[in-house]
């Protein structure tokens, strides 16, 4: 190619770099999960009886319907945004009890985003319930990271505490990774079946 000839190859085009190889085995990842059965029996009888709970007109407020969109994604800002916020002052000197305080209100946080997450999973097709089923299982470990956080740094033992947020804040990026990738699905097909 001479030097007036306008580069078009695509990143693509190149030599494989880490990031590509991650991004390939994390998709093939989430393909294996989307087509794995085994979970379907266990789905369809939460997914029933999710849909059967007698929520009455809560149903279309936990599903988002006055907002025009789900409002999962807009409730989990507020443990996420907490947790995150958390992460950081971990490394600032002084911010014991502001660590302490943002890990219990991101606990706090935790049960309405959950239940309007369940609440929008029990319609989602089998491929993006299996995911969804992974992210669920995600947010509970990070739950548990950050209640265990929680009550080390209550204890006086900020080291643990740290440790069991950084835990749970990768558990946390792992959870957003599948919501974002069911988010996703919903919304290609969506745009597919107009």
């Amino acid at each position: 190619m001479n030097s007036r000839t306008p580069d078009t190859s695509s990143p693509t085009d190149g030599p494989t770099t880490a990031l590509d190889t991650a991004s390939a085995c994390w998709l093939k990842t989430l393909d294996r999960l989307e087509r794995t059965t085994v979970a379907d029996p266990a789905i369809r009888v939460l997914q029933r009886g999710i849909r059967s709970l007698p929520l009455g007109g809560m149903r279309d407020l936990l599903r988002g319907r006055l907002l025009g969109h789900p409002v999962h994604p807009v409730l989990v800002q507020v443990p996420v945004g907490c947790w995150l916020s958390a992460s950081v002052l971990n490394f600032a000197p002084g911010t014991h009890h502001a660590t302490a305080t943002l890990t219990a209100v991101g606990l706090a946080g935790v049960a309405p985003a959950a239940v309007a997450g369940w609440v929008d999973w029990a319609d989602l097709p089998p491929e993006q319930a299996r995911v969804g089923l992974a992210h669920a299982a995600s947010n509970v470990a990070a739950l548990a990271c950050y209640t265990a956080s929680l009550a080390a740094r209550l204890r006086g033992r900020s080291a643990r505490g740290r440790l069991w947020a950084l835990s749970g804040m990768a558990a946390v990026a792992v959870s957003g990774a599948l919501g974002g990738h069911v988010a996703y699905r919903q919304a290609v097909g969506a745009h597919a079946a107009a």
